[in-house]
């Protein structure tokens, strides 16, 4: 994108409205509410920052129609204004570019077959039977195992691991430390030693996938790990062997899910969650932080479990009460029925 925009140029852009009549001063960038200039254009969609948004000095601001009246600046206007927020960041800083090539510290297999587009980093380690499609980056300290395949305009960005079985699709974007085609956690018990089970499948990821920093995907036992187009994976989660997840779904950070769940399309998974395996989430669950899942859902909807913040003192409370429930609710039903005898005798 050229190094300027006007305000016209970039409600059109972004899908947005410019209200009032616009100033075609030159727009060099986004910031926040309080750190932009006149010649750069902010965000509001969180009502904590109200105040700012009145003080704010930004060439003008993008938002929804229900937050005009609190904004004294030009703005962009939109229904939704992370999507435009999210849309005019990708303007002002674009994708690094990478000249193709290969470094002189980099180890390429002569088996290994990579197309004149692609860039590899030093340290790089690329093995035998590979295919790399056009325009990827497969970044410093970055292994690509024996017969991986990765499609176009993929970003490895540093120190990612692709082991054997992996597939990667079109445009998918891994970030630093990621492992992808470990073996999954499968073992046999013979008498109380474990018995390795060997992990025969792969790993395949859809186009447009993004996946966070050391987060962790295993190969299936038999089947696929199966990860759906568009999926947004965050930090540190971990994902068993032989899951299924749908496309359009997004998952928080340190979220872990068990071998063998299918979890479906446009869910949405908050940090911390557990999900048992061997079970099923449908399309359009969204999971609160922190919940354990340990039952199928079958139904779309919003779902949460666990125990919010309290004292330490009122925890222990509550935790020794909890250890009587169960003698609580016999008790409970007695006296139901000691009651209902006692209506129907009146």
């Amino acid at each position: 994108m050229k190094s300027s925009i006007t305000l016209t140029e970039l409600a059109t852009r972004i899908g947005a409205k410019v209200e009032p009549s616009p100033s075609e001063e030159p727009i060099i960038g986004i910031a926040s509410l309080m750190q932009a200039s006149k010649q750069e254009v902010s965000f509001f969609f969180n009502r904590q920052y109200r105040d700012e948004l009145a003080k704010t000095s930004a060439a003008a601001v993008i938002l929804a129609k229900s937050d005009q009246r609190f904004c004294k600046v030009p703005m962009l206007v939109m229904d939704n204004p992370y999507l435009g927020y999210a849309r005019t960041a990708s303007l002002f800083n674009p994708p690094t570019s990478h000249l193709p090539g290969i470094h002189p510290t980099a180890w390429v297999s002569p088996d290994a077959v990579l197309d004149s587009t692609v860039s590899v980093a030093p340290q790089a380690v690329i093995e035998a039977g590979t295919r790399i499609g056009r325009n990827v980056f497969i970044g410093p300290g970055s292994i690509v195992d024996c017969g991986v395949e990765i499609g176009d305009n993929c970003q490895l960005i540093a120190n990612v691991t692709l082991c054997t079985g992996t597939r990667l699709g079109q445009r998918v974007i891994i970030h630093p430390g990621v492992i992808i085609g470990a073996d999954g956690f499968g073992n046999a018990n013979d008498a109380g030693k474990w018995v390795k089970v060997p992990q025969l499948g792969g790993v395949l990821i859809a186009n447009d996938v993004e996946i966070g920093a050391n987060t962790t995907i295993d190969k299936g036992a038999l089947n696929d790990t199966v990860i759906g187009e568009g999926v947004r994976l965050d930090n540190l989660i971990q994902i068993g062997h032989n899951v299924q997840i749908g496309k359009h779904t997004a998952m928080a950070g340190a979220a872990g899910i068990a071998g063998s769940t299918r979890i479906g399309d446009y869910c949405m998974i908050g940090g911390g969650v557990r999900i048992t395996g061997h079970i099923e989430v449908v399309d359009h669950v969204h999971i609160t932080g922190g919940s354990l899942v340990h039952q199928s859902v079958r139904e779309p909807g919003v779902y949460s479990s666990g125990v919010p913040l309290e004292t330490n003192r009122h925890w222990h409370k509550n935790y020794h009460r909890f250890k009587k429930l169960d003698e609580m609710a016999r008790r409970l039903q007695i006296l139901e029925k000691k009651l209902g005898r006692m209506v129907e005798n009146e």
